[in-house]
């Protein structure tokens, strides 16, 4: 008698979802493999992704069980580009979805040889020319032209799994021929807030660097070449939001925000904290010096591969920088470029944790230097029309003066360098960060002295720090008189010193302040020359330390006897 089929089945032990057992099937290792059908292809981006699940399963294959079922990810990939290019309903975006797991996975593996390898498991040498343009060009299209913001979204997040992963191979080759930056670009110019934009513009970033000393890259000539100011401004207000979390990040891990004075501190202070209006607060959490240490290593975030492309923007493209340093802050928010300096003061305090910190820290540098080496923009940071409230780290002792309310930008510029010259002093000294930072500073004054600038800034400081870098590399020499490019950092910090006391009279607030600094240099006198004797300066010719401190200190003499007439 056949057996009737309403009979019971057994009760499996776990339920799997049909979109796992999809992936199993369509991953499964099998000798005599065969293509999959129409029909399991379209149940199988018909059903919503389980991403956590596929990527557990590509997990644990590694590159050889990758390379092994090569047919089964080839298919794979060319069946989900070609619902990306012909989909009906929600196809494309579960298609999307699925690409952008199982290319994270694919390229996150280590391969003998990737580009090679990668071409196998994706499409094969004798089809991937046609495999990848298509999957470019369908990336390209839904980026610019997607039904809805989130598609379009999904895109860039796939393109950008692609780019990062894929970073030293040849399949970067196909985001070069085929143009993604005007589809890109009208992404940004559509998005709705300055969540958005992150992916987009790291994106480019990417891009923009991927071979650029070996050929022209086309997305390096794109930056410089555009002008729509309303975009840049939405780029700029992104890179601002993106600094702010990721200043954020180091916050949680130690607040540095001096407590002002409040009836409700001062009563919890002396144990009467439940009359305190508004109740106790909730208690910080403190960590120890070892565990904050771990922390702030693995600090910054991810989102920090946008400072990439905003040096990419800065260093190209001359709108963006003015806009960059002058664009207000929306109302309730914080100026992008206040937030850019503030990010930037933490990554300085931090900088010799990682070399991933200290890249970054060098990214953000150049930034300012390019910023400074331009008149017009160094002149509007050191007016003041650039007065804006900036937040500075104070997570390392020394502690500069704090300085509450608006301020010259030019004076937040100078402090953070001042930051990175007293908080990165070591015997392996990171010679390239100091150069930045002196000869940064170097530019600022050298614009002041010409224009004849008075900032209100505590100088005493600036000098301090100044000859405490003097007398660092005095004591170590033995370990930095051998590192590469220190001849450029000694004549940073001479040109610096003899600036000052040459032409101190013409941007220093008062003969207070020009007496200070000679009394300090005076005092220094013995440091001096055993600087100038330790590193040879005095066979510098025409740029050695006795000539120009000789020649600073006859012009700062004469100036001094003038202001004392004028007292």
């Amino acid at each position: 008698m056949e057996q009737s089929p309403l009979t019971q089945q057994p009760r499996p032990e776990a339920f799997q979802p049909k979109i796992v057992q999809l992936y199993n099937a369509a991953l499964r290792d099998e000798e005599d493999y065969a293509e999959k059908s129409e029909g399991f292809w379209r149940e199988f981006f018909l059903l919503k992704p389980d991403q956590p699940a596929l990527r557990t399963i590509l997990e644990g294959l590694g590159p050889g069980d990758l390379l092994h079922i090569e047919l089964q990810t080839r298919e794979l990939f060319a069946r989900a580009v070609a619902h990306l290019r012909g989909a009906q309903g929600v196809a494309d975006g579960h298609a999307l979805d699925t690409l952008k797991t199982f290319l994270s996975a694919v390229l996150g593996k280590k391969y003998m040889n990737p580009s090679s390898d990668i071409i196998n498991v994706l499409a094969g040498l004798d089809h991937v020319d046609t495999v990848f343009s298509d999957f470019v060009g369908a990336l390209d299209g839904i980026t610019r032209n997607g039904r809805s913001l989130e598609l379009r979204e999904k895109a860039v997040e796939v393109a950008l799994a692609v780019t990062s992963g894929a970073y030293q191979t040849s399949l970067l080759t196909y985001f070069i021929q085929r143009d993604l930056f005007p589809a890109v670009m009208k992404f940004i110019q559509d998005a709705d807030g300055p969540a958005r934009i992150f992916q987009p513009f790291t994106l480019l970033g990417l891009l923009a660097n991927y071979n650029k000393f070996e050929f022209q890259n086309p997305y390096q000539l794109r930056l410089a070449d555009f002008v729509n100011e309303a975009t840049i401004q939405k780029i700029i207000q992104s890179t601002g939001y993106t600094c702010q979390r990721l200043r954020q990040q180091f916050v949680d891990v130690q607040d540095d925000i001096p407590e002002g004075w409040t009836l409700s501190s001062t009563l919890n202070m002396i144990g009467l904290g439940a009359i305190a209006p508004g109740g106790k607060p909730p208690p910080k959490v403190v960590y120890d010096a070892d565990t904050a240490k771990h922390m702030f290593t693995a600090l910054p975030g991810q989102e920090a591969a946008l400072l990439l492309a905003a040096y990419d923007f800065t260093h190209a493209n001359k709108l963006f920088c003015f806009n960059f340093v002058t664009l207000p802050a929306e109302k309730g928010e914080e100026q992008p470029f206040a937030a850019y300096i503030s990010l930037t003061s933490y990554l300085l305090q931090h900088a010799h944790l990682s070399q991933r910190t200290t890249l970054y820290t060098h990214l953000n540098l150049t930034v300012f230097r390019l910023l400074i080496e331009d008149p017009v923009l160094c002149k509007r940071l050191c007016s003041d029309e650039s007065k804006v409230a900036v937040r500075l780290a104070r997570q390392r002792q020394p502690y500069l003066p704090l300085v509450r309310g608006e301020r010259v930008a030019a004076t937040a510029v100078m402090d953070v360098m001042i930051n990175g010259i007293n908080h990165n002093l070591r015997r392996r000294l990171d010679v390239r960060m100091y150069t930045l930072c002196v000869g940064i500073l170097l530019r600022i004054i050298s614009y002041m002295s010409r224009s004849r600038t008075r900032l209100a800034y505590h100088w005493h400081e600036f000098f301090r720090s100044l000859l405490s870098l003097i007398k660092f590399m005095n004591t170590y020499s033995a370990d930095l008189k051998d590192l590469s490019h220190i001849d450029t950092l000694l004549d940073h910090v001479v040109n610096l010193l003899a600036l000052a006391l040459s032409a101190g009279e013409a941007f220093l607030p008062g003969p207070a302040a020009y007496d200070d600094l000679f009394y300090k240099v005076v005092e220094t006198g013995d440091t001096l020359v055993k600087f100038r004797d330790t590193y040879d300066l005095a066979k510098r010719g025409s740029n050695s330390i006795d000539t120009r401190l000789r020649r600073a200190w006859i012009a700062g003499r004469s100036t001094g006897r003038r202001t004392s007439g004028r007292c």
